[in-house]
């Protein structure tokens, strides 16, 4: 059963649980321990500004701000209901669910940590995966700004990367449901990622000899076409999003890293 109001049921008792726990099983991670990809991220904290720019209502209570690998965050999925043909359902729903995607084969959210980034290249072959893929479970997750680490200094720094407009972020990502062994359904999601060694921006990060990767930002105008794409069709978002429609911030040498 994936309906929302059947995942639901047990769902926001698991849901306090894990933000009751967050502090001491899900500490913030170093940026030398989690330095790969972006396992740092800001959500959206105004429910109307979720409401305007993404189109869909937002969950009861908005996620954290800052946000890492195995805490509560929100995304965006196509709405379960959305082909009966009732105006009065909505074309895509917000939910709350795990950063870091959690496989049905899991035992335990653990697998959160290694599972936040998926990269759209081998992501329909990957085992933790391949499932949401395939089944076309894609999502949009709104975002404030990503966090990467720059290495100019000589030492990993966060780097705060947003939109250049100030306006938030839709990352393109999958999502997935988790039954735990206690029976109650988890829903969790991943960001896709791709290769950032050509892109302007995103080339400065990460130490000089690791492979530069980014997230795969949407186009705000492309949010739903992403949700509602056939599988196989998901090629076309997969691209970088332009330097020039980008800013970033690093305390290292707090200035622009544009400049």
């Amino acid at each position: 059963m994936d309906s929302t109001r059947g995942i639901c049921a047990g769902w926001t008792k698991l849901l306090r649980a894990f933000r009751a726990g967050e502090s001491g099983r899900h500490r913030c991670p170093t940026v030398g321990k989690l330095a790969r990809m972006c396992s740092h991220y800001q959500g959206i904290k105004e429910a109307e500004k979720y409401r305007k720019v993404f189109g869909a209502e937002p969950p009861p209570e908005l996620s954290k701000w800052d946000l890492w690998p195995g805490y509560v965050g929100s995304f965006i999925r196509r709405h379960t209901h959305a082909d009966v043909g009732d105006e009065a359902v909505p074309s895509a729903e917000a939910l709350t669910g795990l950063f870091g995607l959690v496989p049905h084969w899991s035992q335990d959210t653990k697998i959160t940590r290694s599972t936040y980034n998926a990269r759209s290249e081998t992501a329909a072959e990957k085992p933790s995966f391949r499932e949401a893929w395939k089944r076309g479970q894609r999502c949009v997750i709104p975002a404030e700004a990503i966090f990467e680490p720059d290495w100019r200094s000589g030492k990993a720094v966060p780097a705060r990367i947003a939109r250049a407009d100030g306006e938030p972020m839709g990352i393109a990502g999958l999502w997935s449901t988790w039954k735990s062994p206690k029976g109650e359904f988890v829903f969790s999601y991943t960001m896709l990622t791709i290769n950032a060694d050509a892109h302007e921006l995103m080339k400065k990060f990460h130490k000089p000899t690791d492979e530069k990767r980014m997230v795969v930002i949407l186009p705000e105008s492309r949010y739903s076409e992403w949700l509602e794409t056939k599988v196989g069709g998901e090629g076309e978002f997969l691209v970088p999003y332009p330097a020039e429609l980008l800013k970033a911030e690093s305390s290292a040498v707090n200035a622009s890293i544009l400049t």
